[in-house]
């Protein structure tokens, strides 16, 4: 079909993601589905894709891709794939902290949003680490999720014992992220990983901080570093990845 291949939509996919990993666009995929509603994707549906001239192929390719956990991406496809995780991480960590802060309606739609991101990252991991370690990632990262939630509503009720206690916790778990992460990549330094980590950690708390003091600028300012921060993280994520699986 001149150069398009066949995929199987998994759970969470929207076709903003399949552009990002496939380099093309939503334009694109819609015309090449006319038929599907791209606001109701369901999971075993099979769709078109046409990749971009950046997207890796190679034979293995040619054979029917339903199992899209079948085929690895090389280092452009890996990038992107983690820049959008890693990018709606703190995109709805922002979003969840807004609603905490000053009680917005849409709060609990928000942090089942950004729960869903931890998934969205085992998905990622399982492809090449298997089930275990995807599984180990995300009860992991579910648990940085939770404990950031506990901080900002501990930050906003003023109650520094529950801030201090709560914040061991969260770097307690960062640490075991970073020892995890280093324990099934020999290119992931454990180290490295817990220091990007707790620049993260207390790049939020920092900007927690700044919304409850209303100094909304700099909060704002605040969450372009965050973002160039987590933007690393995804590099570092994904050059391990094709590091350890060149072929």
């Amino acid at each position: 079909m001149n150069g398009t291949i066949r995929y199987t939509i998994r759970p969470y996919d929207t076709f903003w993601m399949l552009a990002q990993v496939f380099n093309t666009t939503v334009e694109s995929i819609m015309q090449l589905n006319p038929g599907v509603d791209p606001n109701n994707l369901q999971v075993g549906q099979v769709i078109n894709i046409r990749p971009g001239l950046g997207f890796y192929s190679s034979p293995s390719m040619e054979r029917d891709m339903n199992d899209f956990d079948e085929f690895d991406m090389m280092l452009p496809d890996l990038m992107d794939y983690f820049h959008t995780l890693w990018g709606q991480h703190v995109m709805w960590t922002r979003m969840v902290m807004l609603g905490i802060i000053f009680d917005l309606p849409d709060l609990q739609f928000t942090t089942e949003r950004l729960l869903r991101n931890a998934m969205d990252f085992a998905d990622g991991l399982r492809i090449y680490y298997g089930d275990e370690a995807a599984q180990a990632f995300q009860n992991l990262f579910r648990n940085h999720i939770t404990i950031a939630a506990e901080f900002v509503t501990a930050a906003k009720d003023n109650d520094e014992a529950k801030m201090e206690e709560v914040w061991r916790r969260w770097t307690d778990n960062a640490a075991r992220i970073a020892e995890f992460l280093g324990s099934i990549n020999p290119d992931w330094s454990t180290e490295d990983w817990n220091a990007m980590l707790m620049e993260h950690l207390q790049s939020l708390a920092d900007n927690a901080m700044l919304m409850l003091e209303q100094n909304y600028q700099a909060s704002i300012e605040g969450f372009d570093d965050i973002y160039n921060q987590a933007m690393e993280m995804a590099d570092m994520m994904a050059e391990g990845i094709a590091n350890q699986f060149p072929g």
